[in-house]
């Protein structure tokens, strides 16, 4: 775990480059409290921030007079690293240390973009070629690690969170209307952001910056292809991928704990896990409810009053850089804060119901039927907006328009029956613009923390099987997620757990909260939202959004500059 960041111009000298960085770095402590670094050159500043001590970074590979040749600012974990050293010895290079880092910074220097194609797990980094002058910035297949951008001159400034890019003091914080309208319309436009002049590198591209300017490379995208596995073969390949992948997730100096969210995903990498530890005992962790059958579980209490109180609000926004939509993310934070105490890495089943159609709008006909994404939007939140406000933004014709443009970009076999391309749109669809929502989520609240999760679910080997089985495999016996029951019916515990209950925030303290808003009229959250109708559903969850909402537009990188209403 750590963050990134940068500025890099090909053209023109960075003069007080090294200043700039440095409170961008700063800026990103909470993604790495164990240390900084700073690589400072011509045309170049690239910084990192690390959670533990030693490994310093950037890393630089210099030629025989220390002059640098390549420069690596690197977040993440990729799990081929030994296989690709190998490779590259072969090739001529030295190592000095067994890093994944050095593996990615030799790669970089030995196949320059086409090196992206070749790591396998999750990343954001940074690589500059001083002789060529040019920088990569590079995004794991999936999106699991953030990576912004914003362009500055004849060159760019970079981040793993919009907060960094706001503290180099080279970028506006100004909301941008059609991130707004995504956030609202509960949809994902990949590359984009809730700011103006602020882009998001979409997951599975490199961005490239030289002297010809900035251009962006995909080098994955999901495919649609002939699933010629039988039965029983599709399991035994679904199974195969699983142990190996959580096998390589759980490799560490202490072994990490794993979360409890309730259910098959959790329980399933639970077992898989103690098996790949060889009997080693897992810890595990859930807010509500023991787990039984697991020898190390420990139920973590999360306090309703805590849940909705002013200052975890204020936590959650200063992580994620953005209003909160419910009140998830609370329970999220607390939860993570919670097992930060125990542990330092977990493991989560996030995204298996994205990959294996766990959702009950999967298996709803009427949702799959609608020319509309199938999953809910926020009318809640929406229900708060001023009428001009609602009017201008138009958010049922943006949803419409969005779930258009997306839907024709997702790739389909020829032939194939109305069904089976109907659940491989939606599959699709919630890979590209439901699933990034939760791992931004998660990757914020959980690094705000300093806990590192990580996400077996998510490996691209394992998405790219699972979307091209049929349905009818995932939706065997009529249950929901049949191939993860099949592929893991030898690991699956006797019982599986029941569906852990999070509590809920005090409905006292958020109205007496709301009542206190609404006695402040010069509040900015008033340019947005219709105090009647905050008023009204003073009692409702959804009025979370309100409160959350008011406290990203007074603090932080959050000033609506360019939607503000009078």
């Amino acid at each position: 775990m750590g963050g990134i960041a940068g500025w890099v111009d090909p053209v023109d000298p960075l003069a007080g480059g090294g200043r700039v960085v440095r409170r961008m770095t700063d800026a990103l402590v909470a993604r790495g409290s164990g240390g900084e670094g700073l690589f400072v050159g011509v045309h170049a500043i690239l910084g990192h921030r690390r959670l533990a001590a030693g490994g310093h970074q950037p890393v630089v590979l210099g030629d025989d007079g220390g002059e640098p040749l390549v420069v690596l600012s690197y977040s993440g974990e990729v799990v081929n690293h030994v296989d690709l050293r190998f490779e590259l010895e072969l090739l001529g290079h030295k190592f000095r240390t067994g890093t994944d880092t050095e593996v990615v910074l030799h790669a970089c220097q030995e196949w320059g973009i086409g090196a992206a194609e070749r790591l396998d797990g999750v990343y954001a980094f940074a690589v500059w070629d001083a002789v060529r002058r040019r920088l990569l910035l590079v995004r794991d297949r999936l999106g699991v690690k953030p990576l912004c951008y914003s362009g500055v001159g004849s060159g760019v400034v970079f981040a793993s969170e919009p907060k960094a890019l706001f503290a180099s003091g080279l970028v506006e914080s100004a909301v941008d209307e059609r991130g707004l309208r995504d956030l609202l319309a509960s949809v994902r436009t990949p590359g984009g952001s809730l700011y103006r002049d602020v882009r998001e590198l979409p997951p599975g591209h490199v961005l490239v910056v030289d002297g010809s300017g900035v251009r962006d490379h995909r080098y994955w995208a999901l495919e649609a292809r002939p699933h010629t596995d039988d039965g029983p073969t599709t399991a035994a390949r679904t199974r195969d991928l699983l142990v190996d992948i959580t096998a390589r997730h759980v490799r560490a100096d202490v072994p990490p704990g794993v979360l409890l969210s309730g259910g098959l995903d959790s329980g399933v990498l639970v077992e898989l896990g103690r098996k790949a530890l060889r009997g080693t005992t897992v810890r595990t962790f859930s807010a509500g409810s023991a787990h039984k059958g697991v020898v190390d579980h420990r139920d973590l209490v999360l306090d309703p009053a805590e849940l909705g109180g002013p200052a975890l609000r204020e936590a959650i926004v200063t992580a994620r850089d953005a209003p909160s939509t419910g009140n998830g993310d609370a329970s999220l934070l607390l939860l993570f804060r919670a097992v930060r105490e125990h542990v330092g890495v977990v493991l989560s089943g996030e995204g298996a119901d994205e990959v294996f159609g766990g959702h009950p709008w999967f298996h709803d006909p009427e949702a799959l039927a609608a020319a509309d994404y199938p999953w809910p939007h926020l009318a809640g939140c929406r229900a708060l907006l001023r009428a001009d406000v609602a009017a201008e933004l138009d958010l049922t014709a943006h949803r419409a328009e969005h779930y258009r443009q997306a839907l024709a970009d997702v790739p389909v076999l020829a032939g194939e029956p109305a069904v089976q391309r109907r659940t491989r749109e939606v599959s699709a669809l919630h890979l590209a613009h439901w699933l990034p929502d939760l791992l931004d989520r998660q990757d914020r609240l959980s690094t705000a923390v300093g806990l590192e999760v990580r996400l077996p679910f998510c490996d691209h080997r394992l998405v790219e099987y699972a979307f091209n089985t049929p349905w009818s495999r995932h939706t065997a016996g009529g249950r929901a997620k049949s191939l993860l029951r099949a592929a893991a019916a030898a690991d699956l515990p006797s019982s599986v757990p029941e569906s852990v209950k999070v509590p809920s925030p005090n409905p006292r303290v958020i109205r007496d909260q709301v009542g206190d808003l609404l006695a402040t009229p010069s509040a900015p959250v008033w340019s947005y939202l219709d105090p009647a109708a905050v008023r009204k559903r003073s009692s409702r969850p959804d009025v979370e959004f309100a409160l959350s909402f008011d406290v990203w537009l007074r603090s932080g990188p959050a000033r609506a500059s360019s939607t503000r209403r009078t």
